[in-house]
């Protein structure tokens, strides 16, 4: 099941917004989304703990058909409010997607798969509705932001205290644990979380500093190529029997007929 935000937590989440800071990770988080899923127009998206349907916003000019899900009411109260009809909204968990096979073209984590209780499953779900591409974008463990996020929520309760961090080899492990060698690309933003100038920016979206391991955002694409087993099967082979020639055909003919 998981952690499911409260009403108190939906206040908190929507608070973090107010900072400049907050925004702009969520933007490069979205960047690098699109960057490595490119939706074409009039594809299907899946968001997996859409939350307050902040993640959902951007993508409504998009001509995507979008989905949301999420755990939590409260939240799904305010990302109502704030999509109205422009997106189709419903109350489910990630290890659970209330979802037939292949519905989707996309899906989708944004900095929610933390929050699950069982984040291999999730994922495991994601890849058996999602048919071209799953995107995970995840708190990298290792980052030094993240460290101290970590270390902090140990001795002072917020909303990241309940979270999970990953590294880029968990999740790309897992990935392959459920569906065997599929291609896989990761790359990491957020490199410099303490500021969001022009500068910054522009070097956060450079493909080598992308590449590092280090930075405070994976974002990792799946492709679920499906597997298939298959195993031999015996022939059986039926023994040439003993016949007589068929009449009226010319090998059967007598000579006077030629």
């Amino acid at each position: 099941m998981g952690y499911i935000f409260d009403f108190n937590d939906s206040r908190d989440y929507e608070t973090r917004f107010e900072r400049v800071r907050n925004s702009y990770a969520l933007n490069l988080e979205l960047e690098l989304f699109l960057k490595m899923v490119d939706p074409e127009p009039g594809s299907s998206v899946l968001d997996i703990g859409c939350g307050t349907g902040r993640s959902l916003e951007p993508l409504l000019n998009r001509g995507l058909n979008l989905t949301g899900v999420d755990p939590s009411p409260y939240m799904l109260d305010i990302a109502n409010e704030r999509l109205g009809d422009k997106a189709d909204l419903h109350r489910a968990f990630a290890e659970d997607l209330p979802f037939d096979d292949n519905s989707f073209n996309h899906a989708f984590f944004l900095t929610s798969l933390e929050f699950t209780d069982r984040p291999a499953k999730a994922i495991e779900e994601a890849c058996r509705v999602a048919k071209d591409k799953v995107f995970v974008c995840a708190f990298n463990k290792y980052a030094p932001l993240n460290m101290i996020r970590r270390l902090k929520g140990i001795f002072i309760r917020n909303i990241l205290s309940q979270a999970r961090f990953f590294s880029i080899l968990e999740i790309r492990q897992t990935a392959f644990d459920i569906l065997g060698d599929v291609p896989i690309d990761w790359k990491t933003t957020l490199q410099f979380p303490f500021s969001s100038s022009k500068i910054c920016h522009w070097i956060e979206q450079r493909p080598l500093v992308q590449k590092s391991p280090f930075g405070t955002i994976i974002g990792m694409v799946i492709i679920p190529v499906p597997k298939f087993k298959t195993r031999p099967l015996s022939l059986k082979i039926r023994a040439q029997g003993r016949y007589n020639p068929v009449t009226g055909f010319a090998m059967n003919r007598s000579k006077e007929d030629l």
